[in-house]
């Protein structure tokens, strides 16, 4: 018993100090403290204590209770901290966490769900290059020019013309927002990247030579010498170098042509020779021309012809020059003047390598490899031959076999002939060639598209139709440098797929005698801002001329009339629209008419019951909600008096060309053409636009 009961004492007093020590106490909710002071007391059950030695590996049963310490409040709150360290959770309050409400902030800009215009193009594959206008992609796609503008808006790009090039990944979306699959031709093709010969647009005054100079630079071409010379019109003409070099010549037929080739994207020009006479220097033509070689923002060599002449005096040429902001060498700008005689042929090779070098500034280069990209120069059409369009490739191969899109005419091409005359198999960039074979004849500036079938050559036939277009030139007056700029990008922006707004010529100060006669030459329009008004005599003149001086000192007035001027000149687009709706309430039927006659007709009695009736209108025929018949009308009476025109709530009897199948009840609609015009914008901010439809 004595052993015993000292067994308990021993086993109650290592209880203690198990219970007190660090390790173990952490075990069973005790703190680290081994002071117990402002602890609390209680009794364990027996079978709790021998649970507890149990689970710590001692098998001694405990007959008497034991006491146990619990931790304050205190300890206890600083206890639930200590709890992380061994593992132990503590339970959470509640079913729920708390939410914290954290502050508002901006949600970024999610841009609009793109809307697809088609699902018809999930199986075609759309081929697409560097630099293909909206045009191009619109007869790859099938699709109009203005839908695909609306995706190129939604994309966020600038929408100014649809003839401007686009990148290719531009390009990609497009046609993947379309629907269709894409296939890059040039990415891996176009690897093969080799320099081409530049591509010189000869412009100048009428009567400055410019023929003569052509007919002089190309005699002096190797490939000139050995045929014996070659003085016949050509569109455009190569000049071989002694050294290996070519440069690749375009006779335009005037200033005007140039701008429409600019207008329809044909940007086949490298470089400009301005041609200016030493006896009679600037001329208005002249400055025209240097108006359409800055807007084309390609550079310009000048070529002083007839230097020849007694009168001759090229310092004076190259003062006006200079007074029109032509940066010369000579006066530290970067523009090259060459002195020449298209009669003597001296200064010719001074010419030419001043193109030379100014072509190896530019590096111009090209993809040879892959389908061809090409513009055509001028067409014609010739009594045994047919249909010829004389064309410069820009970029690929053009072969001979190809079935090709040229505008809004298509063929395959039968004969490839060079601009001497000889058979070729293939044509390389910047080779102007003639080809044959087209079906009809295409218009100046006009782009070549290479297709793989004839069947896709006859589909883009008919979706190449692009809506006619009219060119606004204006001529930009105004008081300072800045501010010209300023009115000529406000007034680019009233651009639209009808009308072309064609800057030709801006200056500085009020408008004077030669901004009439230069707009009375090309047909523009004077924009006069914040400037005096000019003299009564150059009023008259320009009444005279037929010419309209504009006059604001406000940008948005300014917009306002332009621009309704732009509404006006537009072509507008044509549109089928339901003129009146009628109701057939009867059929008559005559017989007995001759076969010249045309046998029985169908008369069918209707009442029109909303808008009106035109005889001159085509008629549609809808029984249940479906079109069954369309056709002009031939007859329209009321009681048997011919009319040309019936309003609603009126009884007529009307023959439809064609139509015998008429039923009572059915509904007959009335179809008229309208011409809708263009709508002009105008935002709060001053920002306008042509919106058409």
């Amino acid at each position: 018993m004595a052993c015993r009961a000292a067994g308990k004492r021993g086993i109650d007093a290592g209880l203690k100090r198990v219970l007190t020590s660090t390790s173990l106490g952490h075990a069973v909710g005790l703190t680290s403290r081994t002071s117990l002071g402002g602890a609390s007391a209680r009794y364990i059950p027996e079978s709790s204590t021998s649970s507890f030695l149990q689970g710590s590996g001692h098998h001694t049963t405990l007959e008497s209770p034991i006491r146990c310490f619990h931790a304050s409040r205190e300890l206890w709150a600083r206890r639930k901290n200590d709890d992380q360290g061994v593992g132990l959770k503590t339970q959470k309050k509640g079913k729920f966490a708390k939410r914290i409400k954290k502050p508002p902030v901006d949600a970024p800009y999610v841009p609009p769900k793109l809307k697809r215009i088609t699902k018809s193009l999930q199986d075609k594959t759309i081929d697409i290059f560097e630099g293909m206008t909206t045009v191009e992609l619109a007869k790859r796609t099938g699709q109009s020019v203005i839908s695909l503008q609306e995706l190129l808006v939604n994309l966020g790009e600038k929408v100014v013309s649809e003839f401007d090039p686009l990148k290719i990944d531009v390009a990609e979306l497009v046609v993947m927002e379309a629907g269709a699959n894409v296939r890059r031709l040039h990415s891996n093709e176009g690897s093969e990247i080799l320099p081409r010969p530049v591509v010189v647009t000869v412009m100048g005054h009428v009567d400055h030579g410019k023929t003569s100079l052509l007919d002089a630079l190309r005699q002096t071409s190797v490939a000139a010498k050995e045929a014996g010379g070659i003085t016949q019109h050509l569109g455009a003409f190569v000049v071989s170098m002694p050294s290996g070099a070519a440069i690749t010549f375009l006779d335009t037929p005037g200033h005007a042509a140039f701008s429409a080739m600019r207008a329809r994207g044909a940007a086949v020009t490298d470089l400009v020779v301005l041609v200016v006479a030493a006896d009679d220097g600037v001329m208005p033509q002249t400055l025209e021309a240097i108006s359409h070689a800055k807007s084309a923002n390609v550079p310009v060599i000048v070529a002083i012809n007839k230097c020849d002449k007694p009168s001759a005096n090229p310092e004076r040429v190259k003062l006006q020059l200079a007074s029109e902001g032509f940066l010369l060498e000579e006066m530290g700008g970067d523009i090259q003047v060459v002195e020449v005689s298209a009669i003597t042929k001296t200064g010719l090779d001074n010419l030419e390598e001043a193109i030379l070098l100014q072509a190896e500034m530019m590096e111009l280069k090209a993809r040879v490899d892959g389908h061809a990209q090409a513009y055509v120069v001028e067409a014609k059409l010739d009594k045994g031959r047919g249909p010829l369009a004389t064309a410069i490739v820009k970029a690929g191969t053009l072969v001979c076999g190809q079935h090709v899109v040229v505008g809004s005419e298509w063929g395959r091409i039968r004969v490839i002939r060079d601009m001497s005359g000889k058979l070729t198999e293939r044509a390389r960039p910047a080779m102007p060639v003639v080809i044959e074979g087209l079906k009809g004849l295409p218009m100046a500036g006009d782009d070549v598209t290479v297709v793989e079938t004839e069947e896709r050559a006859r589909m883009l036939k008919d979706d190449s139709v692009v809506p006619e277009r009219t060119e606004m030139p204006l001529i930009v007056k105004a008081d300072v440098q800045g501010t010209v700029q300023a009115v000529t990008d406000a007034l680019r922006t009233l651009n639209s797929p009808q009308v072309f707004v064609n800057v030709v010529h801006v200056g500085v100060g009020p408008i004077s005698q030669s901004d009439v006669d230069l707009a009375q030459a090309c047909g523009a329009y004077i924009v006069g801002f914040n400037v005096k008004s000019p003299p009564s005599s150059i009023s008259q003149a320009a009444t005279k001329a037929g010419t309209k001086i504009m006059q604001h000192q406000v940008i948005y007035h300014l917009l306002d009339e332009v621009g309704n001027l732009v509404v006006d000149k537009a072509p507008g687009t044509l549109e089928t629209q339901v003129a009146g709706a009628a109701e057939v309430l009867n059929i008559f039927e005559l017989k007995g008419r001759s076969k010249s006659a045309g046998g029985d007709i169908k008369i069918a009695g209707c009442r029109v019951m909303d808008g009106h009736f035109s005889k001159t209108s085509s008629m549609r025929l809808l029984r249940s909600g479906e079109e069954v018949f369309e056709g002009p009308c031939t007859s329209l009476k009321i009681n048997k008096h011919d009319v040309e025109l019936v309003e609603k709530g009126n009884e007529c009897g009307l023959v439809i060309l064609g139509c015998n199948d008429f039923q009572i009840g059915d509904v007959i609609q009335c179809l008229e053409q309208v011409v809708r015009k263009p709508k002009l914008i105008i935002s709060d901010n001053g920002i306008a636009r042509i919106e058409c439809y």
